[in-house]
């Protein structure tokens, strides 16, 4: 069973990527295969909604986007995915969405390869916008008829510079009970 993790934070080695990180080595200790993709250095185009990705096999975006090359593989050979992003401005970031909206047309258009799939959302800010960043990536696994695994409080850490979610014990801990009860998820399901 593989983990797909990505960082949606436009900052590479930020607090985003440090607590999705922190999430991909708790699976791991639980057995998993993890993998790790930041869009910090990918500058993913947004979806045009052209359509011309349905009915496609294998699944796949027509939009010439070398930074998008190989993501729908990804998502197609991993049975979790883990989404971070940080909160700018009360949402997720572009690139977040940039990423979902793809991956979103090209499953509902060409087999609806993520449902029952494992799904989980962490999110940082510095201050608020947590909640509706949490639902907002929440919602992309929903209507994917993904599999929502919880923890013991909203997947969430506070943090603004770099290292500064290192700081939130709660948080920290949160995101590791999230990885777990993914992992006994995963293995239920696809055991």
């Amino acid at each position: 069973m593989k983990v797909l993790g990505i960082s949606g934070s436009p900052r590479s080695g930020g607090n985003t990527e440090m607590l999705v990180k922190l999430a991909l080595e708790t699976l791991a200790e639980e057995g998993l295969e993890t993998e790790f993709l930041s869009l910090a250095d990918r500058p993913i185009k947004p979806c045009q909604a052209c359509e011309r990705c349905r009915g496609t096999n294998p699944p796949r975006c027509m939009q010439e986007d070398p930074a998008f090359e190989g993501i729908i593989e990804k998502f197609i050979e991993s049975q979790g995915i883990l989404i971070g992003s940080p909160v700018y401005f009360g949402s997720a970031t572009p690139q977040t969405m940039a990423l979902l909206d793809r991956v979103g047309y090209v499953n509902r258009f060409a087999g609806n390869f993520l449902r029952r799939k494992v799904g989980a959302a962490i999110v940082v800010a510095r201050r608020a916008g947590h909640n509706f960043t949490f639902a907002q990536i929440n919602y992309f696994f929903l209507i994917s008829e993904m599999i929502v695994p919880g923890s013991t409080y909203w997947n969430l850490a506070f943090g603004r510079a770099k290292g500064e979610v290192m700081n939130d014990q709660e948080g920290l801990d949160t995101v590791r009970t999230l990885a777990r009860n993914m992992a006994w998820l995963l293995k239920k399901l696809y055991g």
